[in-house]
């Protein structure tokens, strides 16, 4: 595959986990990040997989350097990890029972912490929320890259409302479940983008509204899709799974994938 520049925001410049300066050229580190992130996001680089640098520097003619630049971008979200002497490998994916753990976590933390943020954020949090929303929308439905990128751009906007909630250790909480990319790597093919874009909204407005009541309720609706969304794509992805020896793998249709 011949790496593109792409067209879209790059949200990896707003990623916030390594502070230090890039070593190599900026433009080819965020290069080899997106088509990486695009990659383990939609799975084409499967869970557990080996990562071959020397491969992959053939397929996107970037040059190894940036490209294990950008693997210890993705190891620092979870996405990858390192092995010594061995190299990078791709993370597995979440159980059901680790999924529906999350859920719960997120659910008894995040509606509070957006209505913490409708009190107490600053002008700053808000212009930086409107910012990503705006961002994420010129997005949603596009290529594999954009679905990637919106991935790691609804990541961000729950990390910046949990930081303007004002309350260091539910910003540490949710930053450090690094949970949301690989939800999305279930959600692949499905309609979340355009779903997810109307309940972000939702929230977005109410916390300019400085409305708490309506932040929580708009966080727990959202979350609570979301969980729906999962479910569908839990069950999806169990029965797209080989049966029995002989037999092909059952596929269900979940009333949400596209064509």
């Amino acid at each position: 595959m011949v790496a593109k520049t792409p067209a879209s925001p790059a949200f990896s410049r707003l990623v916030t986990l390594r502070e230090q300066p890039l070593a190599y050229p900026k433009s080819l580190v965020e290069l080899a990040y997106e088509q990486l992130l695009s990659m383990l996001v939609t799975m084409k680089i499967a869970p557990g997989a080996h990562i071959g640098i020397e491969a992959l520097s053939r397929d996107l003619q970037i040059s190894p350097t940036p490209i294990r630049e950008a693997l210890t971008l993705l190891e620092a979200q979870k996405l990858a990890y390192k092995i010594p002497n061995v190299g990078f490998r791709a993370a597995e994916l979440l159980t059901r029972p680790e999924i529906d753990d999350l859920f719960e976590m997120r659910l008894l933390i995040e509606p509070r912490a957006a209505a913490f943020a409708a009190l107490r954020s600053n002008q700053q949090s808000f212009d930086a929320l409107t910012t990503l929303s705006e961002q994420m929308a010129r997005v949603a439905g596009g290529d594999e890259t954009d679905y990637a990128l919106f991935a790691e751009g609804d990541a961000r906007l729950h990390h910046l409302v949990a930081s303007a909630s004002g309350n260091r250790f539910i910003a540490q909480t949710i930053e450090g479940l690094h949970v949301h990319l690989h939800i999305f790597r279930f959600l692949f093919r499905t309609n979340a983008p355009e779903r997810a874009l109307q309940e972000h909204a939702a929230i977005v407005s109410a916390l300019l509204a400085r409305d708490p009541d309506a932040a929580e309720a708009a966080m727990r609706a959202h979350l609570e899709a979301s969980r729906q969304r999962m479910a569908a794509a839990l069950d999806h992805h169990d029965d797209a799974l080989p049966g029995p020896a002989g037999t092909p793998p059952r596929r269900i249709d979940t009333g949400d994938s596209h064509p």
